[in-house]
């Protein structure tokens, strides 16, 4: 068998299994949601359009961390692209990354004193990131990109 008709086997054969079996469509669903949502709040890092990220960051944090506010949010916009680029390519170990990622986050929000319902709602992202990695190690859709 050539490697493109085995590629093409494993894609019908990848396709097949997300169509009928309900965890491999969670495993896509959660692939999909965080590798989207780190890229697209890393970029907002920059842009700014949702909200001015720079009052998200305690000042406890802000003191130790070289620079201004602003340039600890860009920094942490890279940081947030190269993790949802990490759960694209390897979502075994990306989610458990970006499960660590949103524990900082959440200790920061803490930290902060307010925004405790964001540290609440992320605190249920992190759980969804550790599903992620759970049901990477668990189903073989994902064979191909994964290693």
């Amino acid at each position: 068998m050539t490697s493109i008709a085995a590629r093409r086997s494993l894609s019908v054969s990848t396709a097949a299994a997300v169509r009928s079996d309900p965890v491999a469509q969670a495993f896509w669903l959660l692939r999909a949601g965080f590798t989207a949502a780190p890229i697209l709040f890393g970029l907002d890092k920059f842009a700014q359009v949702l909200t001015g990220w720079d009052g998200y960051l305690a000042p406890a944090f802000d003191r130790l961390i070289p620079g201004t506010a602003h340039q600890a949010m860009l920094a942490v916009g890279v940081i947030e692209i190269v993790a949802g680029l990490v759960v694209a390519a390897l979502p075994r170990f990306g989610g458990y990354l970006v499960a660590a990622w949103l524990g900082g986050i959440i200790v920061n929000l803490l930290v902060l004193g307010d925004h405790y319902d964001v540290a609440l709602r992320d605190f249920g992202l992190l759980i969804g990131a550790l599903a992620l990695a759970r049901l990477a190690a668990a189903t073989r859709t994902h064979e191909r990109t994964d290693r």
